[in-house]
């Protein structure tokens, strides 16, 4: 039997003890305990050490808003995960528990001589010691504060867990299994509706499970507990999650929760997911989140031992473990007289209650002198005793009277109640002061009709906590300590006098006093250390608290792994990769790859012996002088179709679309609103209603957005649908002189003729025998088509092209050819000629702006003097002073060496056909510059270069139309 456990009750299992280590010691607990209640049990309080100061720290709640008792959990090779919370971790037969944020031990630990340092590690000391010297941050302060920055270790090995994830809707939601949270589970399931329960402990029943367990038999509300929970498991409309916490609220009811599947049972007996991520969409959600009880502030208030009065409670009763042999009560409300009533009954000597309220219920007095325990009225806390573990109590009367010193292991503290009430933050509802309950609760409706507060989350905290005793619904303002290290923030060691600090120094914000002393910012989200802070901030101001007002709550409610939140896109899901239909060619053919966008595209098609210059040069060559093709097959491409099409597309593209006569094609450019370019591509008329509409592959899934968001919400009049075709057509472009000869044995139903099928014009027919769209259009500057075909055939048709060009000199040529033989012509890449500032007039296309249309996205902001300002940076090409100097992108240009940066290059490559380096760049006034000798910033050394045009090869364009 473990030293401090009960005799009998619990909802343990007495009968199936566990084995588990801490430390590296080797203790016992029970099923059903978690590693805090059995180390408790073991009576083990001295958990881990705090962030700052590295003071001895024990557990000080009993839940989920525990700062202090965290450990290291490791389930064998990669399986260990820092900063678990020993409260909410189940033990299970060979837990392996380490304490973190200590060197060498727990008991020892160096780092505690930052106690030492206390004077000058108060509040924002990071911002004041660290600013000078400057060259002490890079050498000193930066290395020292990587090594202590955070608690636990981030583990090296790949996780070996696997973890899923799932959507869900439902009618209604309820976070929170407790009464509140039941009983709204019982009225919203029972005329059939979806009903989704969800609570973060092991099992269902909330407050009720904290209930003395040998009076089980004589309290209704385990009957009804027993009835209820029958009732709603019966029900098939009914879905209960246990181990599962709510941590984020997001847009139109969306949740995000995460289930723990496997974290209980020993890594042998831990099949499958180790945790479910939940996305749950609701049409109302029940918050039953109950109350959290505070702290009180008094110096050491932070040392093992010291405890909160429920958690004590809640030890006794479900885990059957008493926290000490001789306790101290401190508190400024009803509720901690539960905990010392049935501790005393347990056989824990309550060396006395503090209170520092005058007025206290005479039936409560009453009760305490039959179980022999002195009430001390209008006292309150002022400093704690010992160092790994309390030793004594010292109080004082808040007017006249004799001090005390109770002898004690263990301290309660009880400094009211603060509905929990993250989420409802996080849904946008306003918290509102209450006088009545001293705290912020929240506001009726002020998340909107679809979100309801029940219970002690409500601000009912009477009737949620109420069980063996009543309690009463006053809960002071907190007691503010004077001097010493009453802390408010336990994981961060913010101390009372830190925001007295953050006052005087002229932080009256409540968010710049949360920032500046990072109260609040751990992983605990300031569930037990938001209100005290306010308290004490109020009182340094001279104002009240809901003058001060209350910081934002954001998720997680809690720490949420990453391997949750990745769920199954982790190793090759990480970042889907998509492959165009063509892929498996590519591969067979040695293609070397890169990635654009999402997709996998061959950067070029090396032989024996080559490499990439090489192997680009060859295929440029093959593209100018013969027959080039290209899979294209991962450009967007847009179905809009609808009476008002034309007119959809005429207010999105600078160009006029609707006079696009079918079978005609016209290169579209879209702006934002900000005039800027946003993306380009080609429109192609099939029919008066119907458009095909190609976009930049990295720009696809945008553009379509924001189409839809255009169609719903600015023009919902017009009568236009969009569909998302990319992956419907597989796209083969054959470029060069010889490929309408290349095409033309494979098309039977379609006039290649120039007169019949002009350039910028569209044909539909087969290709190899496959219903096939062909543009005549090339991103090259040479002969083009681009030969649209579904896309399971795009494979078998790629290699009848690629058999049938061999005969003309065809040759597969890959991206890196591609932006190469674009570069010659001056042709824009969006994204890399752009930054998001450039214009059309900037990249020389104003020529794309139409001059008769009335308005179109971001035309007014065209009109804008810095807009249209001469010396904005315009797209000039750029000649190297030596031809064989090909620069690197990104080069700054300036007018001298060392001068100011008045542009950069944007693009750069050997052209194989001018046998020459080309660039392109953006320069201030660069048009005007042309024959002007500039200087690219090299990384070591200079290069001079001359502004020219940025077409290159076949100004006038005369290739495109033979």
């Amino acid at each position: 039997m473990n030293a401090r456990r009960t005799n009998a009750g619990g909802r343990i299992d007495r009968s199936a003890p566990l084995r588990f280590t801490f430390d590296g010691a080797a203790f016992e607990g029970l099923a059903g305990d978690t590693l805090a209640s059995a180390l408790l049990a073991n009576n083990i309080h001295l958990m881990g050490r705090s962030f700052k100061y590295h003071r001895p720290r024990g557990a000080v709640s009993a839940g989920s808003e525990e700062p202090n008792a965290l450990a290291n959990i490791a389930r064998g090779p990669g399986r260990e995960t820092p900063n678990n919370r020993m409260t909410m971790t189940p033990l299970y037969e060979g837990l392996c528990a380490t304490s973190q944020n200590r060197w060498p031990s727990l008991g020892f630990d160096m780092g505690a001589l930052n106690q030492l340092a206390g004077p000058i590690l108060s509040a924002g000391f990071y911002y004041k010691s660290f600013m000078w010297p400057p060259a002490f941050w890079k050498a000193i302060y930066e290395p020292a504060i990587r090594r202590m920055a955070g608690l636990g270790r981030t583990p090296t090995a790949p996780d070996p867990d696997a973890y899923t994830s799932r959507y869900a809707h439902c009618e209604t939601l309820i976070i929170g299994a407790g009464p509140a949270g039941l009983i709204a589970a019982l009225d919203a399931s029972k005329d059939g509706a979806s009903v989704i329960l969800v609570d973060e402990q092991t099992e269902t029943g909330g407050g009720l499970l904290a209930a003395p367990s040998e009076l089980l038999d004589e309290q209704p509300a385990w009957d009804w507990l027993a009835t209820t929970l029958e009732t709603l498991r019966a029900r098939p409309n009914v879905q209960i999650l246990t181990q599962t916490t709510a941590f984020g609220f997001y847009h139109q009811n969306m949740l995000g929760l995460v289930q723990r599947l496997t974290d209980h049972l020993p890594p042998e007996e831990s099949e499958g997911p180790r945790e479910r991520l939940w996305r749950v969409r609701a049409k109302q959600v029940v918050l039953a989140t109950g109350a959290i009880e505070r702290p009180v502030m008094f110096d050491n208030n932070d040392r093992p031992g010291v405890m909160l009065a429920a958690a004590a409670r809640e030890y006794l009763n479900l885990y059957g473990v008493k926290i000490g042999q001789r306790a101290v009560v401190v508190t400024n409300n009803d509720s901690a007289y539960a905990a010392a009533f049935e501790l005393a009954a347990q056989d824990v000597e309550i060396a006395g209650i503090v209170d520092s309220r005058t007025d206290v219920d005479v039936g409560l007095q009453s009760r305490a002198r039959a179980l022999d325990i002195e009430v001390f009225t209008g006292y309150r806390a002022v400093s704690a005793k010992g160092r790994k573990r309390v030793t004594a109590l010292l109080v004082r009367p808040s007017q006249n009277g004799v001090e005390f010193v109770f002898k004690c292991d263990a301290i309660l503290m009880s400094g009211g109640w603060t509905p929990s009430a993250h989420l409802f933050s996080q849904a946008g509802g306003a918290l509102n002061w209450s006088d009545d309950a001293k705290t912020f609760v929240p506001s009726p409706d002020a998340a909107g009709p679809f979100v309801t507060c029940v219970g002690a989350c409500n601000g009912d905290v009477e009737n949620a906590l109420a069980t063996t005793v009543t309690i009463a619904a006053d809960t002071p303002v907190p007691t503010i300590a004077s001097s010493g290290k009453a802390f408010v923030d336990f994981q961060n060691d913010v101390t009372a006098n830190d925001i007295r600090l953050a006052v005087r120094e002229g932080f009256h914000s409540v968010e710049h006093i949360k920032r500046y002393t990072t109260n609040g910012m751990a992983t605990d989200q300031g569930k037990l250390s938001n209100i005290n802070a306010l308290a004490v901030a109020a009182d340094a101001l001279d104002c009240s608290i809901p003058d001060i007002g209350l910081t934002t709550y954001r998720p997680p409610y809690t720490p949420v792994t990453f391997g949750a939140l990745a769920n199954h896109r982790r190793g090759e899901a990480f970042d889907v990769l998509r492959k165009t239909p063509i892929d498996p060619w590519a591969v067979e053919y040695g293609a070397i790859f890169e990635p654009v966008g999402q997709w996998r595209r061959a950067r070029y098609f090396p032989k024996p012996g080559e490499d990439m210059n090489r192997a680009v040069a060859r295929e440029c060559r093959a593209t100018r002088n013969a027959l080039g093709i290209f899979d294209g097959s991962t450009l967007g491409k847009i179905e809009v179709v609808g009476p008002d099409s034309a007119e959809f597309l005429d207010r999105l593209y600078t160009n006029k679309m609707a006079s696009l006569a079918p079978g005609h094609c016209r290169y579209g450019l879209m702006l934002g609103e900000n005039g800027f370019i946003l993306d380009d591509g080609v429109v192609a008329r099939l029919s008066e209603t119907r458009f095909h509409v190609t976009t930049t592959t990295g720009c696809a899934a945008h553009v379509l957005s924001l189409m839809e968001d255009y169609r719903q919400t600015e023009w919902p009049d017009l009568r236009v649908w969009l569909t998302s075709t990319t992956e419907q057509w597989a796209v083969i472009a054959l470029n060069g002189p010889n490929a309408r000869a290349a095409l033309a044995p494979l098309v039977v139903d379609i006039d290649l003729s120039p007169e019949a099928f002009p350039h910028m014009t569209i044909r539909e027919g087969a290709v190899c025998g496959v219903p096939a769209r062909v543009f005549r259009v090339s991103f090259t500057g040479e002969l083009g088509y681009e030969i649209n075909v579904p896309a399971g055939h795009g494979l078998a048709v790629w290699k009848q092209l690629v058999e049938s060009g061999k005969k003309f000199g065809g040759t597969p040529y890959g991206t890196e050819a591609m932006h190469a033989l674009r570069a010659e012509k001056g042709y824009i890449i969006v994204g890399q000629e752009t930054d998001g500032t450039v214009t059309p007039m900037d990249a020389g296309m104003g020529w794309a702006i139409s001059k008769t249309k009335s308005d179109f996205v971001g035309k007014r902001s065209l009109t804008r003097p810095d807009i249209v300002a001469p010396d904005r940076k315009q797209l000039v090409g750029l000649k190297t002073k030596d031809p064989g100097d090909v620069l690197e992108e990104g080069l700054q240009i300036t007018q001298t060496p060392g001068g100011r940066s008045i542009g950069h290059v944007t693009s750069s490559y050997w052209s194989e056909t001018l046998q020459s380096s080309i660039a392109l760049a953006i320069i201030e006034g660069g048009r005007n510059r042309r024959g002007e000798t500039l200087i690219a910033a090299k990384p070591k050394g200079y290069q001079s270069v001359t502004i020219v045009d940025p077409v290159f090869y076949d100004p006038k364009g005369a290739r495109l139309h033979v």
